[in-house]
């Protein structure tokens, strides 16, 4: 058999990436996504891994029981639990795609824009954060951003599976496209209008910069409005991923009012 060269085997590992944790594997086995194999470490037991290798046999995944440190191995040294999926790697999606979920749902659109977010860690817990507040997909740059791995999707608990993420070439460009289809973009801004004066009464992208500099000046020029949460104490700021969070249930809040 002729060795592969160089570029066929870069290719093989853009083909494949791990999922690894119970919550994360059990929901890649239940979103059924197109899955290679499923290892699980030897002498594993209890009734999460019960269920987890009930789906793989329901769907006909292989699986294979390994030792430890070969699941050490494949997660990078991460808390894999005993579990870890080799899948094929998520789609992005396009923008249409979102605007299409937010239609079939007959809900006014409501979508996070990252702006140069890079801990993978924050990503994954926004995204978690915006699939229990209604958001209808998650839009980050192409370049200055964490992208869609494996450490994404163990800190979203497995809400990868559900939340739809596009990635764009130009934000301040998509802004505009957003704001012509009906939208009002909002950046996150310690200058900005207090959260609970808040008017969340219309199709919304709330925009959250990065972690350390905030949102970037064109970005900042092109919003429609700036929101700031007010804070007491010593520590002026918030995590990135904690600051989305109470913006989101905030627009959650006012959407989905007590009956």
């Amino acid at each position: 058999m002729p060795r592969k060269n160089d570029n066929q085997q870069m290719q093989d590992l853009n083909d494949e990436e791990f999922v690894i944790g119970r919550h994360p594997v059990k929901e890649a086995l239940i979103a059924n996504r197109k899955i290679n194999k499923l290892f699980v470490q030897d002498g594993s037991e209890g009734r999460p891994i019960d269920e987890i290798i009930n789906l793989a046999n329901k769907n006909k995944i292989v699986i294979s029981y390994v030792p430890k440190n070969k699941l050490d191995q494949l997660s990078d040294h991460q808390n894999h639990q005993g579990v870890v999926l080799s899948t094929s790697p998520i789609e992005y999606a396009t923008i249409d795609e979102l605007f299409e979920i937010a239609e079939a749902k007959e809900e006014r659109p409501f979508f996070v824009m990252l702006d140069g977010l890079e801990d993978p860690h924050n990503l994954g817990s926004i995204i978690r954060t915006a699939d229990v507040t209604g958001v209808h997909g998650v839009i980050i740059p192409n370049r200055r951003s964490a992208n869609l791995s494996s450490t994404v999707s163990k800190a979203s608990a497995g809400a990868i599976e559900y939340v739809k993420v596009a990635r764009v070439t130009n934000l301040s460009q998509t802004i505009q496209e957003l704001k012509d289809r009906g939208m009002w973009v909002f950046g996150t801004d310690m200058q900005g209008t207090d959260y609970r004066h808040w008017n969340t009464d219309s199709p919304i992208c709330l925009v959250i910069g990065n972690e350390g500099k905030g949102m970037s000046r064109l970005v900042k020029e092109n919003v429609d409005e700036l929101i700031t949460i007010p804070m007491t104490g010593h520590v002026q700021s918030l995590n990135a991923s904690v600051a989305a969070s109470v913006l989101m249930f905030e627009v959650y809040r006012n959407w989905n009012p007590i009956k």
